[in-house]
């Protein structure tokens, strides 16, 4: 079998390195638990056509105006208020999950893939450390296997000689897959040179990872401009650079840790 290639190679995590997937996973539950008890809460206010007046929420001005919204119910009222508490109690258990893995991703064996994909615009420390941790040996890629991977190619199919290219096929990991996604979204937004964040996250590098994460972000810059150019749909654009910012990622990370490996070895 290993000689026609029949046996596929697997990557047996280390005690260390699933300890540190499972913080990371562990703060994707308590992001989607927060978000669905603001869903939950949105949906009292606006089926009583209670609206906020401003577009930014979940700032203490926000939080100031859900206390003051009242229901003649007392039942409604009660639930309306318990809501409120388990949204505050979410948001407080995410940010003391973020500050420690924030401190945890600064000394882990990770540190220098995270300090490394956090010069792509979009990628912050939970989204690098979910990334490092998920996929873990980078090294087992290619700049476009890594796209297969994380499910961000498109499905296929075929019958004769017609070709047919369908959705994504949303393999592999739906953590990192979503990481990806909401990064990409940022490298819509306007660029041309790093803001005051990434200079510094820029500073904590060496010089051939900061030229090329410098040249990725111009990179998927215009790549949006060339998709909004042709009027493509947005979540379809973004599909298409989430799935180059994996390779973006791989190209940063990997060498990183073939170097590891060479040191191993």
């Amino acid at each position: 079998m290993l000689a026609t290639g029949s046996v596929t190679e697997v990557r047996v995590p280390t005690r260390e390195q699933e300890d540190l997937r499972d913080l990371s996973r562990l703060r994707s539950v308590a992001a989607r638990d927060l978000s669905h008890a603001r869903q939950r809460l949105n949906a009292i206010l606006l089926r009583h056509g209670l609206r906020y007046p401003k577009d930014t929420k979940w700032t203490q001005e926000h939080a100031a105006w859900l206390h003051r919204q009242r229901f003649d119910s007392p039942v409604l009222q009660f639930t309306y208020e318990s809501d409120i508490e388990q949204v505050e109690l979410l948001a407080a258990h995410l940010k003391r999950i973020d500050q420690h893995v924030s401190e945890v991703a600064k000394d882990c064996q990770y540190t220098p893939v995270v300090d490394a994909l956090m010069c792509l615009r979009g990628i912050q420390v939970t989204t690098g450390f979910g990334l490092a941790t998920e996929i873990g040996d980078w090294t087992r890629f290619s700049g476009s296997s890594i796209g297969s991977y994380v499910g961000l190619v498109p499905s296929e199919q075929s019958s004769g000689q017609s070709r047919h290219q369908g959705p994504i096929t949303r393999a592999g990991s739906k953590y990192a897959r979503k990481l990806l996604v909401e990064a990409a979204w940022q490298h819509k937004k306007p660029y041309s040179r790093p803001g005051i964040r990434l200079v510094k996250q820029l500073d904590l590098v060496d010089p051939v990872t900061r030229i090329r994460a410098l040249e990725g972000n111009h990179r998927l810059h215009r790549k949006w401009e060339v998709f909004e150019a042709r009027k493509k749909k947005s979540v379809t654009a973004n599909a298409a650079i989430a799935r180059e910012l994996a390779g973006w990622c791989w190209s940063l990370a990997a060498p990183l840790q073939q170097g590891e490996h060479m040191h191993a070895a």
